[in-house]
């Protein structure tokens, strides 16, 4: 339990932050960014918000969920700046630049409000909070990668890190906020990919996450993503290479010989489909019909038979009819995807959707509908599972079970969660492991 009494104060001296991280990918990739350019300009990062003299909250905005949760603890972060004002409380991410106005107002505590493409002004940003003013840059930028700045990892493991490889997003689907908090996309210069990857391998690491809110439509100067990925991968054999996230109406075949020519390309794609009616998707813009995303799951099968196939999928989207909600079960039937992130749609103030659309379907039906979405990926998943009972596979070692200290953890290149008995190996070693039973969640193992 944080109290005022346990916060040290604050001086000019040596200050200390400490961050939280809502969100995507993106948003962790962010934050160790966020680390290392304040710890080049004197401040020091803390792991114990108790420990802090500024409280950085990294937001999302894609989901209301998110938001309400950061709202939340910016109560909290609000009643103890009353009994402890020299405390310094900063917004910044994707819900500082849709929502700074309401950020900003006094009742709120927040002292800094910073978008996703001015993470290089917080220090400034600081300086002004300290002579009495609020710190507030929520410029979107044309240009900005932070492909200069050397991210401080700060996963547990040293095992697997991300590597932002393009910001911002051109799609413009309906629903979506992002074009709108990040900006349009802009790719990172690829020889500042590739050195960071280098690096990170010498430095122990075994694999690698490119990431990008749309990382296939990836393009610096004649280099195309699936180059991207071939010359990553001959980073070293010994060097696993995912990425996220795929759009459906970018994945191209180049792409998908480049994966099956190269074993440490992991076997797994995430391929948001979102919904599996042809008039939803027209009204989500997504750029795709049933039939052309159902086309490239049939690709990634041709050229890649063990390749696990996850996605997205949005329950209670304007205007959605019971038809086009059973055309979504019926797609995810049909793919067998092993995994799914599942949401009720919620409205985004300055979407397309929010302008032009209604949100027309009452919670209770989207309740349900999700529901049902869940419960048939929860058997999906399981059935998947189930199909790898006495297979072999190859799994990197991320550490200790958290349940039992006689088990290790791993993931096959599928991206599927083995759990073993092994007191021998180490993080960041390959394990050849059986699969003996299964949940719906982890496969359950021996070790070979």
């Amino acid at each position: 339990m944080i109290t005022p009494s346990t916060l040290r104060p604050v001086t000019d001296k040596a200050l200390k932050f400490y961050i939280e991280t809502y969100g995507c990918q993106m948003n962790f990739g962010d934050t160790e960014i966020v680390v290392s350019i304040m710890r080049d300009n004197g401040y020091i990062y803390v792991e114990k918000m108790e420990e802090a003299d500024i409280v950085l909250v990294n937001t999302c905005s894609i989901r209301d969920n998110a938001e309400q949760r950061v709202w939340g603890r910016l109560s909290e972060f609000a009643a103890l700046k009353r009994r402890r004002p020299a405390l310094i409380v900063g917004v910044i991410g994707c819900m500082a630049e849709r929502l700074k106005e309401r950020l900003v107002e006094a009742d709120k505590g927040v002292d800094i409000v910073a978008g996703p493409d001015s993470y290089r002004s917080l220090p400034s940003l600081m300086e002004e909070v300290k002579s009495g003013g609020k710190g507030i840059n929520v410029l979107l930028s044309r240009e900005e990668t932070y492909a200069d700045i050397s991210p401080v990892r700060l996963d547990r493991n040293g095992v697997s890190a991300f590597v932002s490889i393009m910001r911002g997003c051109n799609n413009m689907c309906s629903y979506c906020v992002v074009p709108y908090t990040r900006g349009g996309e802009r790719s990172r210069d690829s020889d500042t990919i590739l050195a960071e990857v280098r690096d990170l391998f010498d430095r122990g690491y075994r694999e690698v996450t490119l990431l990008g809110q749309n990382v296939n439509s990836y393009r610096y100067g004649d280099t195309t993503f699936a180059d991207l990925m071939r010359m990553t991968a001959e980073v070293s054999p010994l060097l696993r290479v995912r990425f996220a996230t795929s759009h459906p109406k970018d994945l191209s075949d180049e792409l998908l010989k480049v994966m099956a020519a190269h074993p440490n390309i992991c076997r797994s794609i995430h391929l948001p489909a979102q919904s599996g009616s042809d008039t939803m998707l027209e009204r989500m813009n997504r750029k795709y019909t049933r039939g052309w995303y159902l086309e490239r799951i049939d690709a990634i099968r041709r050229h890649m038979p063990d390749c696990a196939i996850t996605t997205d999928i949005i329950a209670g989207f304007c205007g959605e009819t019971q038809e086009e909600h059973e055309a979504t079960l019926s797609l995810m039937r049909q793919v067998g995807y092993q995994f799914a992130y599942m949401f009720k749609y919620s409205e985004r103030e300055g979407t397309k959707a929010s302008r032009h659309m209604k949100d027309d379907i009452d919670d209770e039906t989207k309740t349900r509908r999700l529901t049902e979405i869940i419960n048939l990926q929860n058997d999906l998943s399981l059935e998947s599972n189930r199909q790898d009972i006495g297979k072999t596979f190859e799994v990197l070692v991320e550490g200790p079970s958290k349940r039992n200290p006689d088990e290790l953890v791993g993931r096959t290149s599928q991206n599927k969660v083995c759990v073993f008995a092994d007191t021998v190996h180490r993080p960041g070693d390959y394990v050849t492991v059986q699969v003996d039973d299964c949940t719906s969640a982890t496969l359950l193992c021996h070790r070979v």
